[in-house]
């Protein structure tokens, strides 16, 4: 099932109707949709798809020759380009009459074997391009390599290029066209389990509970999802067991960068580096208190909920699992689930005040969103605000996110508005998020003030 991506296939598509030579590039984690994009794209076009393989260049050069002379004859072809400059030609040449895609998918794979390769599509794009109606089309779910060797300055194909996609993963409005028959609160807790990538969405089934999907993916050792996270760092990282040892200490609590060096037993230097790795890769984020651009307050947490997920229950009872537990871990699990659902039902908000935003809904047209921690010297004591974006040094937003099963009260808006009080900010607008609604004096009195907001769970899932 292929859902989303219009903005990024309406691109491809206006790239290909210009009838000259373009150049896309294509990028992203592994798993997030990138060949499935491609193939949505190229669909009945006239078009060559090579994907490379991890192994030497005369593997990849027969491969990539069988499928350019299956394409220019009808037929499987047993002989083989002489280099990979005279197939790139030839493809180019085929380009001159008529509009012809060539998407050369896990590039990095074909240009590691072959180190002369973007010199040698440097050379050719440079000669063809003002005659060529060729679209080129190169991806690769190596991001650092696709960043470095293909996108940065000092590359080759550097100003070559017409356009990139860097894929990412599903938003929860997204998320939710594949769970179609879940409740909205089911749908929640899947984004929350899985995230939004589309590998790990389909591992799902929204004809099961949730319950079952957990058991089924999670704690099931024959599953996909089960031993995903260890293979992934396999894939991406030279020295995976302190990955995962980093990854399992800010899943379990340790969010600063002394917290952490301690729980691994390395020096903070050393796990710098890995982090920053780790935040290249889209699984770790640093955060400051907003409107904090360089502080020692900053914290580590996991942004990939599927790491998340895994490294906080998980690794804790794999034990059990390997041994076919799944009920028993299931029910050491459940208990936990309201609480690790606080922080991804802040991200569901967020995304709904950025839609907000875009579509002219929101009274503060804030620049940025963040969380904000610090100290409270009225009340002696640290305060957090879930959520606070800024217009101006004037104007601001503030929102606090409950999910919980009980109504928020009049005390949670009462707090957020003392907490607000700590910027001087002159006009202040006020959100709160509810899984479960609100008392009615929470209502009365957001309605008695005019710049509060109250957001039921099921609005947002209904927008």
């Amino acid at each position: 099932m292929f859902i989303g991506r219009e903005r990024e296939l309406n691109m491809l598509d206006n790239l290909y109707k210009s009838n000259k030579f373009e150049f896309a590039v294509i990028y992203g984690r592994r798993r997030v949709g990138k060949t499935a994009l491609i193939n949505r794209f190229i669909g009945n076009k006239k078009a060559i798809y090579f994907m490379g393989v991890e192994s030497n260049a005369k593997q990849n050069l027969e491969n990539f020759s069988k499928s350019i002379l299956e394409f220019a004859n009808g037929f499987e072809v047993g002989s083989s380009f002489l280099s990979f400059q005279a197939a790139l030609e030839y493809v180019f040449k085929l380009a001159e009459k008529e509009r012809l895609i060539i998407a050369i998918d896990e590039y990095p794979y074909v240009a590691r074997s072959y180190k002369s390769l973007a010199s040698t599509l440097q050379l050719l794009i440079d000669k063809y391009k003002d005659k060529s109606k060729l679209m080129l089309i190169l991806c690769g779910s190596s991001m650092s390599y696709m960043e470095d060797n293909v996108l940065a300055y000092k590359a080759p194909l550097y100003g070559r290029r017409t356009a990139q996609i860097k894929l990412l993963p599903f938003d929860f409005e997204e998320t939710c066209a594949y769970f179609k028959n879940m409740s909205e609160e089911d749908k929640a807790i899947i984004y929350g389990v899985a995230g939004g990538t589309p590998q790990y969405l389909l591992q799902m089934s929204d004809k099961l509970s949730v319950e079952d999907n957990i058991k089924n993916t999670y704690l099931n050792p024959m599953s996909f999802l089960y031993e995903e996270p260890t293979n992934l760092l396999k894939q991406e990282v030279r020295e995976p067991a302190i990955y995962t040892a980093i990854i399992t200490a800010i899943a379990t609590g340790s969010s600063r960068m002394s917290e952490i060096s301690s729980k691994v037993g390395e020096d903070t230097n050393v796990c710098a580096n890995y982090i920053k790795n780790l935040i290249n890769l889209g699984i770790v984020q640093k955060e400051t208190p907003y409107g904090e651009k360089a502080s020692r307050k900053s914290i580590y947490s996991i942004e990939d909920n599927m790491f998340r997920f895994w490294y906080r229950f998980v690794l804790d009872n794999n034990s059990i699992i390997a041994r076919g537990a799944a009920d028993l871990a299931y029910k050491r699990i459940e208990p936990q689930l309201s609480d690790y659902m606080g922080k991804v039902f802040e991200e569901i908000c967020k995304q709904y005040l950025w839609k907000q935003l875009i579509f002219g809904n929101c009274p503060i047209e804030f620049n940025s969103l963040g969380r904000w921690w610090g100290n409270d010297p009225k009340e002696k004591k640290q305060a957090e605000i879930d959520i606070m974006g800024e217009q101006d040094k004037n104007t601001a937003l503030f929102a606090e996110c409950k999910w919980t099963n009980e109504k928020v009260d009049i005390g949670i808006l009462d707090t957020l508005i003392k907490r607000s009080e700590l910027f001087n900010h002159k006009t202040k607008c006020y959100y709160l998020f509810s899984k479960s609604g609100f008392t009615k004096g929470c209502m009365d009195k957001a309605k008695e003030m005019g710049n509060v907001s109250l957001v039921e769970y099921k609005d947002i899932c209904m927008r």
